[in-house]
């Protein structure tokens, strides 16, 4: 309650009071003689007068507790402070130290898990980019293989195996477990030991799917004997690991598309920057995690894998004629096969997989993958389309989905966009649902919002026939919806069938980005995709990828004003024809021949 004049008055005389006095007896010391007296009876004393006190001062036991001084409030923060650095601390030390445990422990786990390895791995990277694996990638390939596998022990019994015509490929014979086969006849599996070829793939989507149907037909059109063997029809619980994956995949697809933003972004870094060493050594170990599925083949039969991991199966069960489809336009490690024949599709992949450190002998430039039906008729598919062109025909845009049902939202929108021009009668949409009974519903919704009826088409044979109707010059209606409930073949089938009818093919950058048809690459699923919409478009056979509906609509309208660029589309993809750039699935098959030729010999 002092005034600034009279606290400075009452500090100089405390601090005239001896030296021996404690700060306690000051107010003893205050008595009527005190020259203080006058302060402290007057205006009494505060509690800041007993913080002033001369060097060496006591206080006395009986005396009241000065309290804080103001100035220790700093101090006592900064002592909090250091108390909670040293708290956070602790745990973060107590934290590391837990993960070098635990890291040294699924390290020192790595030498167990590869020891019964067919294939060193190791060895490949050693001679690749010159070293072994660090401790924690040690711990990283031993925690996501007990992830994949759940902590199950590999088997040693070879799954035996049976076999069934194809319901819808002509002399395709479809493998299966001989103890849980399908309904009706099955025979028993013997390939011959020439002639006899199996492609080898998984249904996850359905690209790899794609390219094993396009394989199995040049297979089939040399005379082979042709063995579809999908890991996912193998019934056993080395098949249910790969359903497992494959549900993780197309689940993060679809999340990823329909959310877009950061989540988009996430998960296309992921695809396009996680295919590394660890990818492929933790693929190869789950390849010998589910070598039953393998096993009771004979290892002189010819093995094309349409996903690295059957080449990969394939090479841990032993087998001599390995040949890998290496998918995309973006190297990475995951997607080759060491100890097999890789082959690519465009020159960027097979000079960047050779600075990986892919053996010269283990690589070729084969070509793009693509069916029988689709590259023999170029020619004509091509004629055709350009005729329709220069007569200012209304453009048939093809819009499939692709395995995994992602891009609802994008397709659909891309739908309602083309309201105008279908009322107009400038473009026909051929929808294909695949087998997605969400994507199905999702279509009708958008062709409800624009009030566009639509014909629906829900069999393979009705497929075809509506392939002849217009290769014979009858025009469809505005919009065709293809659906198939729970039919997967006819999902994967119907969308090489009705291209060779369709102007344009609007997809996304995935396998069809490499096929014959003038293509409009709408937007990726996953960041590796971009890669081939550029070496699309650098053939001249497709666009650039485009990333939003009006960047789509924009080529569209390009279409249909002028005839130019579809005529100049078809023109490169006859063009392209003539150099071998479409027969990657016709090479992979001749190579095969003459391997298995070489070792009879």
């Amino acid at each position: 309650g002092l005034s600034h004049a009279a606290q400075a008055s009452a500090e100089a005389l405390v601090r005239q009071l001896p030296a021996a006095w404690s700060v306690g007896t000051f107010s003893e010391a205050c008595s009527a003689d005190s020259p203080v007296a006058p302060i402290a009876s007057e205006r009494g004393l505060p509690h800041w007068i007993k913080r002033v006190a001369t060097p060496g001062a006591t206080r006395r036991t009986d005396a009241p507790a000065p309290c804080a001084p103001e100035t220790a409030r700093p101090a006592r923060v900064l002592y909090l402070l250091w108390a909670v650095c040293r708290v956070i601390a602790s745990i973060a030390l107590g934290a590391y130290v837990a993960f070098l445990v635990v890291m040294h422990s699924f390290a020192s786990a790595y030498k167990h898990l590869t020891s019964e390895n067919k294939y060193d791995m190791d060895a490949f990277f050693k001679c690749a980019i010159g070293r072994l694996p660090t401790t924690f990638e040690k711990a990283k390939v031993s925690l996501l293989h007990r992830l994949n596998v759940s902590g199950a022990l590999p088997s040693k019994t070879p799954v035996e195996l049976t076999w069934q015509p194809s319901d819808f490929m002509p002399d395709l014979r479809t493998t299966f477990n001989k103890a849980s086969p399908p309904k009706g006849p099955t025979y028993p599996f013997s390939p011959p030991s020439n002639r006899a070829i199996v492609v080898g793939t998984i249904r996850m989507g359905f690209g790899h799917h794609r390219i094993a149907y396009a394989t199995s037909s040049w297979g089939l059109s040399k005379g082979c004997e042709v063995y579809f063997h999908d890991l996912l029809n193998i019934d056993s619980p080395e098949a249910t690991f790969v359903k497992d994956m494959d549900k993780l995949y197309s689940k993060g697809s679809r999340i990823a598309t329909e959310c877009g933003g950061l989540v988009e972004k996430a998960w296309g870094a992921m695809s396009a920057k996680q295919g590394d060493e660890n990818s492929l050594r933790v693929f190869y170990q789950f390849a010998e995690q589910i070598k039953p599925l393998l096993l009771a083949m004979p290892k002189d039969t010819p093995i094309i894998a349409t996903h690295c991991l059957v080449g990969l199966l394939a090479v841990a069960c032993g087998f001599k004629n390995v040949i890998n489809l290496v998918i995309d336009n973006h190297a990475q490690y995951f997607i080759i096969v060491p100890n097999a024949l890789n082959l690519v599709q465009g020159p960027t992949n097979y000079h960047r997989l050779l600075r990986m450190g892919v053996p010269p002998s283990q690589l070729k430039l084969a070509g793009a993958w693509a069916p029988y039906d689709l590259v023999t008729n170029i020619t004509a598919d091509c004629n055709a389309r350009i005729d329709r062109a220069i007569a200012r025909k209304p453009v048939r845009l093809l819009i499939p989905v692709g395995g995994a049902g992602a891009q609802r939202t994008f397709v659909t929108n891309f739908v309602i966009s083309l309201k105008t021009l279908l009322t107009e009668g400038k473009v026909q949409l051929l929808l294909n649902a695949g087998d997605h009974a969400h994507m199905k519903a999702a279509f009708q919704e958008a062709l409800t919002a624009i009030s566009f009826s639509f014909d629906l088409v829900d069999s393979i044979d009705g497929v075809r026939q509506f392939c002849d109707r217009l290769r014979n010059g009858q025009d469809p209606k505005p919009v065709t919806l293809f659906a198939f409930d729970g039919v997967y073949f006819p999902a994967v089938a119907t969308t090489d069938l009705v291209s060779r009818v369709a102007d344009v093919l609007c997809c996304k950058p995935s396998e069809l980005a490499f096929y014959p048809t003038p293509k409009l690459m709408i937007r990726r699923v996953g960041d590796h995709e971009a890669y081939s919409a550029l070496r699309a478009s650098e053939l001249g056979d497709g666009t650039l990828e485009a990333r939003e509906v009006s960047d789509a609509m924009d080529y569209v309208n390009l279409f249909i004003k002028e005839p130019d660029l579809l005529v100049q589309m078809n023109r490169c993809i006859t063009k392209n024809k003539e150099i071998g750039l479409y027969d990657g699935c016709k090479t992979a098959v001749e190579l095969a021949m003459q391997r298995a030729s070489a070792k009879d010999a």
